[in-house]
């Protein structure tokens, strides 16, 4: 694990996270911040449907970014300008999500080709021979589709885009025979800098609830009441945390140990966050309803959203699990068929009722985990630097 010495033709592989990707990721993080808008103005199937189409295709460059870091870390001047860069588009991109279908379709497209470009730019550092023209051919396609979507209009625009999700998440597994799949032992992955940055990113997205706890707040109304959903607000995000970073407590030794399958172990890593922040996004969403109207019954849709945003993050944690082979994933799902339950309580109650449910059945659940270490009925999945 320790990096070898950078030199001319020698690009040392990333040890840890550096300062720079931690700022690139603030970035990518304020698109997620939009889609959350996005939400929040429209809680229906076609609002969701925005949403996902959006994301789908964003996240894929950022973890694109992610390996690319992990190759080539940006430790000198020319390299982190370039990432500045690559910050920008993603910047475009976002200020350009809440009204991306509508009028600035094409800032989207634009944004999106820089993130490209870039990324292209600095992979061509990490001599990953045959794997580059792969992407290159799959990224730039995907970018120009992405790009043509916004200057046309209505269903084309939807047709472009969804055409755009597709060449980079299911026509690499059709064609087998110019997949950059097949090239993936190609790339040399550091298992401590690609759990540390996803772990960091996780951390970074659920700042996002939080802010949406703030911006929920009737501040002109603030009682013993609006301070105690505030507190129950922030105890949402922080069992989320804490079951993050307990599931994936030994995924730097499990990686470390897959030899020449790790590179596919880690595209399963990257697939399950998917979830795990489509689901921070939505619960944010769901928490800033609840605090601005804690005493009043919820809306369904809010309701819903509040706790399928949650049920949605612990499928991620089940994807995660059953990756690593770390625990089983009985507890996760019975955790989300008792959160999709607190529904009636938000609609028939009240959204302070809702919240208080939700965090007792994550508060519930974390217990039992640590009754069942403590008895040996589940294996520790302990790693360096990780609390439970």
């Amino acid at each position: 694990m320790t990096p070898a010495r950078p030199g001319p033709g020698n690009p040392a592989p990333a040890d840890r996270v550096t300062a720079v990707e931690v700022f690139f990721d603030l970035v990518f993080v304020f698109t997620l911040t939009q889609l959350t808008r996005v939400l929040e103005e429209d809680l229906s199937p076609a609002g969701l449907g925005k949403v996902l189409l959006l994301f789908g295709i964003l996240w894929w460059m950022f973890d694109g970014y992610v390996w690319l870091a992990n190759h080539v870390p940006p430790r000198v001047p020319a390299q982190k300008l370039l990432l500045f860069v690559g910050m920008v588009g993603f910047l475009f991109a976002a200020v350009a999500v809440p009204a991306a279908f509508d009028g600035t379709g094409l800032l989207f497209g634009v944004g999106y080709l820089v993130v490209i470009t870039v990324h292209l730019s600095l992979f061509t550092q990490a001599h990953i021979g045959s794997a580059l023209g792969r992407l290159a051919v799959y990224n730039l396609g995907s970018a120009l589709l992405v790009l043509v979507g916004g200057l046309v209009d209505g269903a084309a625009r939807y047709a472009c885009w969804l055409a755009a999700l597709a060449v980079q998440s299911v026509v690499p597994y059709l064609v087998p025979r110019i997949s950059w799949v097949r090239v993936l032992p190609l790339f040399r992955l550091q298992p401590g800098h690609f759990v540390e940055r996803h772990g960091l990113l996780v951390i970074i997205a659920l700042g996002e609830s939080v802010v949406a706890i703030g911006m929920g707040v009737d501040t002109a109304h603030v009682g013993a009441g609006t301070v105690a959903v505030i507190a129950l607000a922030l105890a949402l995000p922080a069992a989320l945390w804490w079951t993050y970073f307990t599931d994936t407590s030994g995924a730097e030794e499990r990686l470390a140990a897959t030899g020449t399958e790790r590179t596919r172990l880690a595209l399963r890593v990257g697939f399950a966050h998917i979830p795990l922040l489509l689901g921070i996004v939505v619960a944010a969403a769901g928490i800033h309803a609840a605090v601005a109207h804690p005493g009043q019954p919820a809306g369904w849709r809010p309701a819903l959203a509040l706790a399928g945003g949650v049920a949605v993050y612990l499928a991620g944690i089940v994807g995660l699990r059953r990756t690593l082979h770390s625990a089983p994933v009985l507890s996760r799902l019975v955790t989300g068929a008792a959160v999709l339950a607190t529904v009636p309580v938000g609609t028939r109650l009240n959204a302070r009722a809702q919240l208080i449910a939700l965090v007792l059945v994550l508060v519930v659940m974390l217990l039992l985990d640590r009754r069942g270490h403590a008895t040996g009925r589940l294996a520790p999945a302990g790693g360096p630097g990780q609390d439970r």
